[in-house]
């Protein structure tokens, strides 16, 4: 039997992976576990490690290592108490492979982990790039350096793999196994999804946006102001705003007053977390989706739903045709919604189609996660100076 060890921090990394733990998890021939830290174990963001157990995966362990400190600081004292609590449980596990995904802190803890103790590691999401000189882009291709092996969405993810000095054998092109809960999540309807999510009265009757801003350091003093704009411009066009929790990320302070304060109102609901298949049938039954999450540039296309991409954060990304970027400020915000909701914008996303991948990547991404000798691969051999000739 093979043990596979996922690694996961927070919910985003946690959605993400969850088609391939469950694709692992259901396979007799491979002993799953997580290692559960960070937001998951805060209630602060929702203790998000309740969905995880509700899903019936079996935990290794976990590792209280979140300090929600609103600081710069805070993230790298969060990363120290993640590498120091989980060595010994990874240790003693001894598994033969360790898996994650993305681009933050927590990922490149987990590939430093696999590198010194000689354990084969695969990352997901690597060789994506984004041109906002935030600092989860430098954090994603450090830990693809120290991980053993790729699975990417596209091949510009993989290319840019290249261009760093990993060996194309270690690279495959999987699609992106994010989309593949919009096959496998089960329909429901809108009065029932915000029923279960206690929408405010009414909100049924109206056309759904979706608000998910998380925080950047370089527009912290603004962010709240940009949520406000966004907030009080669809409101005066008819939607009623359905607000996700930001992640814990320096600035989430000051975002999340502003968010709650917004869902005071009538025609805001501030849901915070809640669970996969709510969220997929939220997406589904939405008119549209405004913020800067990565859930806009990746997922969205999958349910044919605009996207409006406010500030800095994201710029720069592979993205279908639904995305549209714009500045923080209430003019642009404004200029931003009457263009998605014109027919010109309307029409194009009649031909939609995902730039990452058609939603069956997980089976695939377990199967080879499964049956590759990735200890063969564990020794990094190649001269980064000879990889691109």
């Amino acid at each position: 039997m093979k043990r596979i060890l996922g690694l996961t921090s927070i919910r985003s990394d946690y959605d993400l992976m969850s088609g391939v733990y469950r694709a692992l998890h259901n396979d007799p021939a491979v002993d799953l576990r997580l290692l559960v830290s960070g937001a998951h174990l805060s209630p602060q963001f929702g203790r998000t490690v309740d969905l995880i157990v509700a899903d019936g995966f079996a935990l290794l362990g976990d590792v209280e290592s979140l300090i929600s400190g609103d600081s710069k600081s805070s993230r790298l004292k969060t990363a120290a108490n993640l590498l120091n609590g989980a060595i010994d449980l990874v240790r003693a596990y001894a598994p033969d492979l360790m898996i994650f995904a993305g681009d933050r802190e927590d990922v490149l803890v987990a590939a430093t982990i696999g590198a010194f103790l000689d354990i084969p590691t695969v990352h997901f999401f690597g060789g994506d790039h984004a041109a906002d000189g935030h600092v989860d882009n430098p954090v994603r291709h450090a830990t693809s350096k120290l991980s053993t092996a790729h699975f990417v969405s596209i091949d510009e993810h993989r290319r840019r793999l290249l261009s760093l000095g990993e060996s194309d054998r270690r690279i495959v092109v999987i699609g992106s196994v994010a989309l593949d809960k919009f096959a496998s999540e089960p329909p429901l309807s809108k009065e029932a999804v915000l029923q279960d999510m206690q929408a405010k009265p009414h909100a049924a009757e109206h056309p759904l946006a979706v608000l998910i801003f998380h925080p950047v350091d370089q527009e912290r003093a603004r962010a709240p102001s940009f949520v406000r704009d966004a907030v009080n411009a669809m409101v005066e066009r008819g939607y009623h705003v359905m607000v996700g929790a930001p992640n814990p990320d320096p600035g989430n302070n000051d975002l999340v007053e502003a968010l709650r304060e917004l869902g005071q109102l009538d025609q805001v609901t501030y849901y915070g977390n809640t669970s996969r298949a709510n969220f997929v049938n939220l997406m589904r039954h939405a008119s549209l989706m405004i913020g800067n999450s990565s859930a806009g540039l990746l997922e969205a296309a999958s349910v044919r739903l605009p996207v409006i991409n406010i500030g800095e954060r994201q710029r720069g990304r592979t993205c279908g045709a639904n995305v549209l970027f714009c500045d923080g400020d209430r003019t642009a915000i404004e200029l931003a919604l009457d263009t998605v909701r014109g027919e010109a914008f309307t029409a194009i996303l009649s031909g939609l189609i995902n730039p990452y991948g058609d939603g069956r990547s997980a089976s695939k991404a377990a199967e080879l996660l499964k049956s590759t000798d990735f200890r063969a691969l564990i020794k990094k051999t190649e001269d980064p100076i000879h990889a691109c000739q």
